[in-house]
């Protein structure tokens, strides 16, 4: 198998056989202001809010998103949905604290100024050169435009919280 070449690598086991079936399901950031990240990964990169999970009496609310090519395909039922929401792999929950979109000095820290930590999501898409000009026409942020740096095949963008969100296509470029 291709994939034997890093078992040698410290720390890499043989996948357990009691992990068969295991998903990757989300991610979670949280964000300050839900109505801006809402806009930006609806808008911009195209995800769909699959449910949403206020819990008023502690003062914050869970929203899930994912990219769905056919929303049809999701359970209207809440429990079926989110049964149907646990199995589905690459799933971004936007954690919102309420009342941080008011406070203008708030700010999460987005872990690539230090300390060090978290880095960025990345978003594959088909063609990363026309993505990059709409992402300029719609006038996001970037952290890394195509041609800057060595690594002229992907590009990093910033969410409304500062969020690193590096864009890859599959095949190689031109």
């Amino acid at each position: 198998m291709a994939l034997d070449r890093f078992s040698s690598l410290p720390g890499v086991a043989a996948r357990d056989a009691a992990t068969a079936g295991f998903v990757f399901n989300h991610t979670m950031l949280r964000v300050k202001d839900i109505r801006r990240s809402l806009d930006f990964y609806t808008r911009v990169l195209g995800f769909t809010v699959v449910d949403v999970r206020a819990f008023d009496g502690d003062g914050f609310s869970l929203y899930f998103l994912a990219l769905i090519d056919d929303p049809a395909a999701i359970p209207a039922d809440a429990q079926a949905r989110r049964q149907w929401l646990a199995q589905q792999a690459g799933v971004l929950e936007l954690t919102h604290n309420h009342g941080t979109e008011d406070d203008a000095g708030f700010a999460y820290h987005d872990g690539n100024s230090q300390p060090r930590g978290f880095g960025h999501i990345c978003i594959s898409v088909p063609d990363v050169v026309a993505a990059c000009a709409r992402f300029e026409d719609l006038n996001v942020p970037f952290q890394k435009r195509l041609s800057d740096g060595r690594m002229k095949s992907l590009a990093f963008i910033k969410d409304p919280d500062g969020y690193w969100v590096e864009i890859i296509q599959p095949a190689p470029l031109d």
